[in-house]
Formats: C-alpha cells, sequence, structure tokens
C-alpha cells in the first residue's frame, strides 16, 4: 500500500515553481501583446492580454496555496525567453511552450498530492484542465485557414 502522507516540502517547491512560471507568463504575453502587427493585431492583443490577467490570477491562487501550507511565496519569476523574433507564428510557438512547462508543473503537483490532499488535487485537476485548453487554443490559431490537421 503506498504512503498516503504528504511531502510538504515538495509540495511547496512544486507551488513556488508554479507561481514563478505564471508569473513568468504574465510578463511574456504582456510583451507579446505590445509586440503583434498587422490585421490580426486586435483579437490576438486582447487575447494575450487576457492570458497574461489570467496568469496573475493563477499566480496569486499558488502563492495563497503557499502560504496557507505556511511556506513563503518566491520573488523569483520564471524563465523568460526573448528570441527577438516577433512574427505572430513564432510568438505563438513561444507561448505553447510556456503552456507546456505550466502543465508539466501542475502535473508534478497532481503526482504529488493525487489521494494525499482533496483540495490540492482538484486546483491542480483545473488547472491542467486550464492549461491544456490553452494550448488548444494556441494550436488552432497556428493552424491555416481551412485546415483541420494540427500545427504541431
Amino acid at each position: 500500500m503506498p504512503d498516503k502522507a504528504l511531502n510538504e516540502k515538495s509540495v511547496l517547491d512544486v507551488l513556488n515553481r508554479i507561481l514563478e512560471i505564471e508569473l513568468a507568463g504574465v510578463v511574456r504575453y504582456a510583451h507579446y501583446s505590445l509586440m503583434v502587427f498587422g490585421h490580426a493585431r486586435i483579437p490576438i492583443v486582447s487575447w494575450m492580454r487576457t492570458q497574461a490577467s489570467e496568469g496573475l490570477t493563477h499566480a496569486l491562487q499558488a502563492g495563497e496555496h503557499i502560504t496557507s501550507m505556511g511556506g513563503h511565496p518566491s520573488l523569483r519569476i520564471g524563465k523568460l525567453l526573448e528570441t527577438q523574433r516577433h512574427d505572430i507564428d513564432q510568438i505563438l510557438r513561444e507561448a505553447m511552450e510556456h503552456e507546456q512547462e505550466g502543465v508539466e508543473a501542475y502535473r508534478k503537483l497532481l503526482e504529488l498530492v493525487r489521494d494525499r490532499d482533496i483540495m490540492l488535487e482538484e486546483y491542480a485537476r483545473r488547472m491542467v484542465h486550464d492549461e491544456e485548453i490553452h494550448i488548444s487554443e494556441i494550436e488552432k490559431m497556428l493552424r491555416r485557414p481551412g485546415k483541420l490537421e494540427t500545427a504541431r
């Protein structure tokens, strides 16, 4: 029978990593929204700014879980990639990499809390769901009009 004890240090480490990733997302999406040009600018900028706002909400949620467990939220920020390539497809591919990094972190959290902490398990599941929806949206934006095949 598996050990049902929660490894709080590992959970706090992953929650802090999530906090850092989400804060990096705020900066990334805000920056990306400033670098979009062309006839599709308005809806893409709007979507990116919504993602930046949502990233801040997600970061605060992770921080609340950290402090609820008696931990200290990190002041670091996750990896920020600046390729100096600002065409929309490249920006969206960078955004997809960021979202995939987030999914991996939330899946790691899920692995640590599964059958050990219902609140954190439900939080991790919901966040994996939300981040995978973002990946799906980005994949669809990367498709050429009229094509059903994925852009991967």
